[in-house]
């Protein structure tokens, strides 16, 4: 059989060189000036330079308080004890989604409980909360995956309902809006990553915000050891000043801090930027069977912030049943990024089925709970499915109008030409994605 897919032979749809197009992050010489003051000082483990970055992200975040962290992960966990999770509470949290937006929660004595997500937005399904809610529940934390705004408006209605404390992580999406308001600012706290491959980069580092004094004290007191002082105002707090009730060193590093400063004064105009691209290719590949945007609206005046991650949502019944696999396959052959599928369901995986991680003689997940919340194949049916019907595509930094419609034809003639794969399709395998996916 003759074709004109590259991977059977035929010339490949991408022939230039993508050059910057998906370069990322920009670091420039104001960057690297900032950098080399905070090292020529030997200022890298001090605090000026953070605090100044943590009071114009506030300001930038429109919130009263932001704390800088060692990582996104510590931040989530910093997060977590601020809301008061601790032995035998329990969290919800979307199966879809890195480890870090729950894991932390085992070393506070508490447990994860997951819940499904929304096929289109693949963000948490404020209609599969509410069965997952139980008297020890305590927080839920939402996460705004691969930069798609979670339906808040539902979201905060339930947690209020039950009282329950609401988590943002916003690793995915920082200064996004759901409808025209910052992502961050609708929960109690927000968390998120700044590592060097988020679309706010700033090298291995996080970051909380929130408006609620008592849980930035709260997460201070955790790991910040050097700023648990007198200046504290809640009274639990304040007979433990000096060392950190966690145990933990979380300050961020001076020199991620420095670079924050400096990607803070254009990050809002670099994601404008990777709106129009990733628009522009989405554009193109509008109607091709098979193949959908996962995109927000933006009349709404939602956005998808820097669209970090950038995903495609898959039809295989649209193609004759082909398997995202080989069309992804297909796709890369062409020249264009592709891989089948996104993260795999947190909740199968065995760490939260049958590891014991602290000795306890039972799963950490079990340890302090008196059910078994574990959550067998078959119970989150759309995050179990969901690496069948969706892909990475291009994430486009700079808008190349040409590079960006090369890509797309790579795209479109797959999707064009998808009988000619029908016949050599080996399928997927039984699971597609990944645990480690989308890092934090």
């Amino acid at each position: 059989m003759t074709s004109s897919l590259a991977l059977l032979g035929g010339l490949q749809a991408v022939q230039t060189d993508p050059g910057d197009a998906l370069s990322w992050p920009l670091i420039t010489q104001e960057d690297e000036d900032a950098v080399l003051d905070v090292l020529r000082r030997g200022a890298m483990s001090g605090l000026d330079v953070t605090t100044a970055f943590e009071q114009e992200f506030a300001a930038w975040q429109g919130v009263e308080y932001a704390l800088g962290f060692s990582s996104g992960t510590a931040a989530i966990h910093g997060a977590l004890f601020g809301c008061g999770v601790g032995v035998g509470d329990e969290i919800i949290c979307p199966s879809m989604t890195y480890w870090a937006s729950c894991l932390p929660v085992f070393s506070l004595g508490g447990t994860v409980v997951f819940a499904d997500i929304e096929p289109h937005s693949l963000c948490l399904d404020p209609a599969d909360i509410e069965r997952h809610i139980s008297p020890r529940t305590k927080a839920i934390v939402v996460v705004h995956y691969c930069g798609y705004p979670a339906d808040m408006d539902a979201i905060m209605a339930i947690a209020r309902r039950h009282h329950l404390k609401v988590i943002e992580d916003v690793s995915h999406a920082q200064g996004g809006l759901y409808k025209g308001r910052m992502l961050g600012t609708f929960g109690d706290v927000a968390a998120m990553s700044l590592m060097s491959g988020k679309s706010f980069a700033t090298g291995e580092a996080g970051i909380l915000a929130t408006n609620d004094r008592e849980i930035y004290e709260r997460a201070l007191a955790f790991g910040h050891y050097e700023r648990y002082d007198d200046r504290i105002q809640t009274e639990s707090l304040k007979p433990y000043q000096g060392l950190p009730l966690g145990g933990y060193k979380y300050r961020m590093h001076q020199l991620s801090s420095a670079v924050g400063r400096v990607q803070l004064k254009y990050y809002d105009a670099r994601a404008a930027e990777i709106r129009v691209a990733m628009n522009r290719f989405w554009d193109l590949l509008e109607g091709v069977p098979g193949i959908k945007a996962h995109r927000v609206d933006e009349a709404t005046g939602s956005t998808m912030a820097g669209w970090y991650a950038a995903a495609g949502l898959y039809e295989p019944e649209a193609l004759g049943g082909l398997s995202v696999t080989r069309f992804a396959a297909a796709v890369r052959a062409e020249g264009a990024p592709c891989s089948p599928g996104i993260n795999k369901p947190l909740h199968l995986h065995p760490l939260f089925n049958t590891c014991d991680v602290y000795g306890h003689g039972a799963p950490t997940r079990l340890a302090h709970s008196d059910r078994d919340l574990r959550q067998p194949p078959g119970s989150l049916p759309v995050s179990e499915g969901i690496g069948f019907r969706s892909y990475r595509v291009p994430w486009f930094k700079h808008d190349r109008p040409a590079i960006i419609a090369e890509h797309a034809a790579a795209y479109r003639k797959v999707a064009e030409h998808y009988r000619d794969l029908l016949a050599d399709d080996p399928g997927d395998p039984p699971d597609v994605g990944g645990w480690r996916l989308f890092r934090g």
